[in-house]
This record gives C-alpha cells, structure tokens and sequence, in this order.
C-alpha cells in the first residue's frame, strides 16, 4: 500500500443529518489519512454549519466543483436519493470512489408521467426501470474500476455484525424478521414519492431489509451454497389518513403520495423466509431490531433503543448540547440515551470498511450487489402490493 493511495481527500455532498452522522464517523476513522475538502450543497447556511463543526476546508453549492478537482478521490453522497444516480454515475466517469447513503436509487418519475408519481404511475413501470437504472450504473461502475460503497449502517452495527460472526461459525440455517419504526422523517419533502422514491418502506424499511440480506449471504457463503430471493408479498397504505388534525399533531409524517405502512415477506431460493416491518406512526424514539432464528441458536439484535444507560428528567436545563436519543420531542422522563452510537449504529464500522477498502482496493461488505438486492426486494414490495399478489424474482 502507497502513502498516496492511503491518503482520502473526500466531498461530502449534502450538508443533512446524514452527512453529520458521516462526519462523526470519519473523525474516528484509522489507518488513512482522511483530508475533508469539500462540503457542498445549495443552502449554504446548511453547509457552512458542517464546515465549522467538522473543519470542512471549504463550502461551496454546486456539485460540479467535487467532479472538477483533481485532488478529490472520494465522494460521499448525502443528499435526497432522488439525486443519486445521477451523482453515482458522474461521480464514477470522474475516476472518483463512491460512498453513497442508502437508497441506491429509485422512481421519482418521467417524463410524460402525471402526478403526483406515486398515486399515478404502475408499480410494473417503477419496477422495471429501477432494474434498469441498476444495469446501467453496474456498467458504468464496472468500466471505471472505483470501489462503490453503499452506506446503510444496519450492515455494520455491532449487534448485527455479532451475529453474522455466530452465523458464519456455527454455518446455521436461518429465518429473520427486522424492523425499523419511528414518527416520520427527518428529511425534507419525506412525504413526496418524486423526491424519496416512496415512503416509510424505501426510507427505514431497508435499513433491516439490507442487514437481512446480508446476513443471508453469510450464510451461504458459510455453507458453502448459493441463496438468492425468490419472491416477495407485500402490503403498504397510510395507517396515518383515519386521524383528524389535533389527532396527527405528534406524528411528523405527512404523507402525499407515499405510505407511512409497509409489511413485506421475502421468501429465498432454500425456501427460508425473512419479514420487514416499518412505519412512521412509532412515537418515543425509534425501533430497529433483527432477530434471526436459527436451527440451532437463536440471535436478538437491537439497532435502536440499546439498554445500556437510563435517564429520567424532570427538567432540561443545561441539556441544550446533550444528545440522547433520536426522534424524541424532549429529553423529560425516562429515556434510553445513545451510549457509542457510531459504533452500536455502525456508522463507525461503514465508513472503517469503506476506507479499508478503498485505500486496498477490496470489496467492501456494504456493496453495489447489496444495494441493487435490496432495491429490487423494495420495488417488487411495492408492485406486489398495488397488484395484491406475490412477485416471482424470475418475471423480469
């Protein structure tokens, strides 16, 4: 290994909650020199904030800026996934690495197409472009011959990476069942299909769905088998439309065109089955878990809350700079406060793994074969749903 290949001159592109949680993760980081360079994004107030908390050396608002400098190789994209195609691809024919938040990618409509997207356009169609969308940055990515790492944190998060360790030991035959649950969202336009590509399902539902599938694929790999998806049935809706104003007034989620519901059922070539629940009408924090049930052992993994430290307040004075936990409307009562959340979260271990691989030139665990499967299980979610039928893996 080269001190020119160990050294990462990185853009962050988006100035949101991610790019924080990225930012938090790379000042532990080791083994590479990491040099933050560039943080952009069009509301510049957004990004001069993360420059100054992360010591960014310059903030600018267009993307274009990253593409041009020669002494940026990484880029790391944190911005509404409706922009991640796009970025992914230009990034790669500019001879970048890609770290990419989860999605990958998605719907969020064409030209000819009425709106609002997710109310007017066929799932089928949805379906059937997103595949392509995939084949398309699967060639590009081939032809650049950059490493692509799909940042979704579930993958990594200590609970989960401890069982993909017991799984790969004891070559266990596994059933699973994840969930990610909260209020609603921290992103903008959250409820718009043409910005997110979709709703609760598509923005937490594959945070579990992502750590199921890697897990799968331990394994195989430890058996010595090949595993793939062979159908998913679905069901969505927005539990949300029965409730009147004063009755919604502690559920952030405002759904247009989006479910707030998803439940779906993945059923695997050996005949294995994994569930994925998720929802925004989850108030007091969120609920992230898989549990895998084994042959032979059974594994509980707790994403969000882990009991490790218990708080109660009765006031909030002097807390303005403590964080507890996410999604809480105030810090009074009892609560559960994150205790090393980039490591138990796997924010730590993403971006760790990402370096490593980059500056080596391995495969990291959180890759494009990962993303494009869990992309695939979430639009065959959405078209068996709208259909009310399973979706066979061997249609398209």
């Amino acid at each position: 290994m080269t001190e020119q290949n160990k050294k990462l001159t990185i853009a962050m592109i988006g100035a949101g909650y991610a790019a924080r949680l990225h930012g938090d993760a790379f000042r532990k980081v080791y083994g590479a020199d990491i040099r933050l360079k560039l943080i952009i994004d069009p509301d510049m107030e957004r990004a001069s904030a993360l420059q100054q908390t992360y010591g960014y050396e310059v903030a600018l608002p267009n993307f274009e800026a990253a593409l041009l400098d020669d002494e940026i190789n990484v880029i790391d994209i944190c911005t509404p996934p409706v922009c991640h195609k796009d970025m992914i691809a230009q990034s790669l024919k500019a001879g970048k690495h890609v770290i990419c938040e989860k999605p990958l990618l998605g719907y969020f409509g064409m030209e000819g197409d009425e709106t609002p997207v997710g109310k007017t356009v066929p799932k089928s169609k949805m379906y059937r472009q997103v595949l392509k969308d995939m084949e398309e940055l699967r060639l590009i990515l081939k032809e650049s011959g950059k490493i692509f790492c799909y940042a979704e944190n579930y993958v990594y998060a200590a609970a989960i990476q401890r069982a993909a360790e017991v799984i790969g030991k004891k070559k266990s035959k596994i059933f699973m069942k994840g969930e990610e649950s909260l209020k609603g969202s921290q992103a903008r336009a959250a409820g718009e299909w043409k910005d997110i590509g979709g709703g609760a399902l598509i923005r937490a539902g594959v945070h579990p769905l992502s750590g199921l599938l890697m897990l799968k694929q331990v394994e195989a790999h430890a058996r010595g088998e090949v595993i793939g998806i062979a159908s998913v049935v679905a069901d969505v809706g927005v539990a949300t439309q029965c409730l009147n104003e004063h009755e919604h007034r502690h559920i952030a989620a405002r759904p247009n065109d989006v479910e707030d519901y998803a439940s779906l059922s993945v059923t695997f070539t050996d005949g294995t089955k994994a569930q994925v629940n998720t929802s925004d009408l989850l108030l007091g924090g969120t609920r992230g878990f898989v549990e895998v049930y084994c042959n032979d052992n059974v594994l509980y993994c707790k994403v969000s809350p882990v009991d490790v430290v218990k708080s109660y307040f009765l006031d909030e004075e002097n807390l303005d700079d403590v964080e507890i936990s996410e999604m809480l409307p105030s810090k009074l009562g009892w609560n559960h406060p994150f205790v090393v959340d980039e490591t138990i979260r796997g924010f730590l271990g993403e971006l760790q793994d990402f370096t490593d691989c980059i500056t080596v030139g391995r495969e990291p665990l959180g890759n494009f074969d990962l993303a494009c499967q869990t992309m695939k299980v979430v639009y065959a979610a959405y078209l068996s749903a709208e259909e009310g039928r399973r979706v066979d893996f061997n249609e398209i």
